[in-house]
């Protein structure tokens, strides 16, 4: 599943990756691009046991690969 939250202002990009993870099957894999670095959600996707991975875009953006 792809998430593109670009554009988006705080806490939408937030709240529609947590939205999304409650419907990703266990073991399926998240990716979302968001516009900054999501350091919030790093301290949701700790507590929810989710690993993840952050790039940067060669445009300043971040993907962000979470595997549930």
């Amino acid at each position: 599943m792809k998430l593109d939250n670009r554009g988006l202002e705080p806490p939408q990009p937030m709240m529609r990756t947590l939205a999304a993870l409650e419907d990703l099957p266990e073991g399926e894999t998240l990716s979302i691009i968001n516009d900054r670095r999501p350091m919030f959600l790093y301290e949701q996707l700790d507590e929810m046991g989710c690993r993840y991975v952050t790039s940067e875009l060669e445009d300043g953006s971040f993907l962000i690969e979470i595997k549930k």
